[in-house]
């Protein structure tokens, strides 16, 4: 017998959408957050999550059973340790429950620092090629 598959999600707003209303309105926030850091990023979903892009993967995101993640490469995470600890849960992995709010200032950190090195990256990879 086939196993039943859950269908694709090809969109940020699909994925939003698969969550109960409290749930929707801290990931509407989420991404509004970054397109306002960020309004050059673009939006797709990787690895099953809403993930923001610019010259390469920026963030991810996503909700859990009780909490939301917020992925932004160890590198972003451990630039900020000493902010980040009560929710660093791996590598690169931040964990905000459900119950609490969200440190946006040190987000807003975490992102900028995300976008210098991804901007600092493509600028070696452009200045290699012209080689």
């Amino acid at each position: 017998m086939a196993e039943k598959t859950k269908p694709k999600i090809a969109t940020i707003d699909e994925y939003i959408m698969g969550f109960e209303p409290a749930i929707q309105k801290t990931l509407k926030e989420l991404r509004d957050f970054v397109k306002a850091e960020v309004p050059e990023t673009t939006e797709k979903i990787s690895y099953g999550m809403p993930t923001f892009c610019l010259n390469g993967n920026l963030v991810h995101f996503a909700a859990f059973n009780d909490h939301y993640g917020f992925f932004p490469t160890p590198s972003g995470i451990n630039k900020f340790e000493d902010e980040l600890a009560p929710y660093r849960t791996g590598k690169g992995t931040l964990r905000f429950p459900f119950n609490e709010p969200i440190p946006w200032d040190v987000l807003k950190k975490v992102i900028r620092y995300r976008v210098e090195e991804n901007l600092k990256k493509a600028s070696g990879k452009s200045k290699k090629s012209v080689k």
